[in-house]
């Protein structure tokens, strides 16, 4: 096993923020720690309220002060931090693992535009882009096709990136997210589906609401619950009481709250525009994001007793695990081959 190296991890928010690369690197900080490494978590502080560029610049700057006796740096997304650490590793010739579980101009080009335009149909027939995003897609380029490797999370994903962005086949690997099963599931009391993620437009949480009004006019006993801000162990533990989780996004590539159903035992509604391992998809409903009828028709099929308890038990029944120590392992063995 490779000890005693020095570890970059840069990525742009670090609890006490909430969020999935937050948790991301804080965990893999930890196991790293635990395995005899030495590492330096390098999260957006000021940058925050700077605005795109200068933010980039300064990021740079602080990666480059960083750099002393680094062996890998470990980027924790594409654009905000992926980005300038890829530069820095570039220039002084440092080792970069760019993690890869989201898309920046897709993200911001259907935020900004109110375009719910599907993530692999963004890159198949790309419409007309602005200057700004034209910019983004230059420097996500450059992130992606100047780090040493790429370590996506689904295979689906990075099919979508190795086409578009002309990658080579062997500097993309795959590290799956985090799952793992409690050894008890909590019953539900109330009927309640639960929606947490950022109110962004790709979430498409306006026709889930609507879906789900038209469902209540079936059922009025259900209820739906949108979260964007709790703190994770609070969230944890309202997905562990729930009935089920529901999330119909435009795309999303590897949801953290779909992990969060797993790992609690609980049904989950999802978008069929997903890159989740097909063991997790066929534990749960697949739904068409732009399809009202069929996301409500799906909200009044998990209320059948005999489809809840099927779909529970293929959760419950499910062997499938993957754990820190497993994705730190995963990291450090894609570094022993660079």
């Amino acid at each position: 096993m490779i000890t005693g190296k020095n570890i970059l991890i840069c990525t742009g928010i670090y609890p006490p923020d909430v969020g999935g690369p937050a948790k991301y690197a804080l965990n893999l900080e930890q196991e790293f720690l635990r395995m005899g490494h030495s590492v330096k978590v390098l999260a957006y502080g000021v940058e925050k309220k700077m605005p795109i560029g200068i933010r980039h610049v300064w990021y740079f700057l602080r990666t480059i002060f960083a750099l002393a006796k680094v062996d890998l740096i470990i980027g924790l997304d594409i654009f905000s931090t992926g980005f300038p650490a890829v530069l820095a590793g570039k220039i002084f010739g440092k080792k970069t693992i760019l993690r890869v579980g989201g898309d920046f101009l897709w993200e911001t080009y259907v935020e900004s535009t109110g375009n719910l335009i599907k993530l692999k149909d963004f890159y198949a027939n790309q419409p007309p882009l602005s200057l700004k995003f034209k910019i983004i897609a230059f420097l996500q380029k450059f992130a992606l096709k100047n780090a040493t490797v790429l370590a996506f999370n689904t295979k689906w994903h990075a099919e979508i990136f190795e086409k578009v962005y002309e990658l080579k086949k062997d500097a993309i690997f795959i590290v799956e997210n985090f799952y793992k099963k409690e050894k008890e599931t909590s019953p539900y009391s109330r009927k309640n589906y639960i929606f947490a993620g950022r109110l962004i437009k790709l979430k498409n949480t306006e026709a889930l609401s609507s879906a789900f009004e038209e469902a209540k006019k079936e059922r009025k006993d259900i209820e739906l619950e949108v979260i964007s801000d709790m703190q994770q162990k609070e969230l944890l533990e309202q997905i562990k009481n729930c009935y089920a989780v529901i999330l119909v996004s435009i795309s999303d590539v590897n949801p953290n709250i779909i992990g969060d159903a797993v790992r609690f035992g609980k049904p989950f509604i999802v978008t069929k525009e997903t890159g989740l391992p097909e063991k997790v998809k066929n534990m749960g409903l697949l739904v068409d994001p732009l399809d009202q009828k069929d996301i409500k028709e799906k909200i009044i099929k998990l209320l059948n007793t005999d489809t809840y308890e099927e779909y529970r038990q293929r959760i419950i029944s499910s062997d499938f695990a993957h754990s820190w120590n497993d994705i730190a392992k995963e990291f450090l063995e894609i570094y022993k081959n660079l």
